[in-house]
């Protein structure tokens, strides 16, 4: 039982490093996925001011 215990959190331990290297990475490596929205959106709005 100890032993899966062990397993268990060294899996989530290289889970953790394997997120943060893709946060670091990712944008290097896959650009378009972390690139923000290009698009502009506009709307009207109406402020009541009495």
């Amino acid at each position: 039982m100890w032993r899966l215990i062990k397993v268990l959190f060294y899996l989530a331990i290289l889970a953790g490093l394997a997120l943060i290297a893709y946060a670091y990475i990712g944008p290097l490596v896959f650009p378009d996925d972390f690139a923000a929205p290009s698009t502009q959106i506009m709307q009207p709005i109406t402020l009541d001011t009495d």
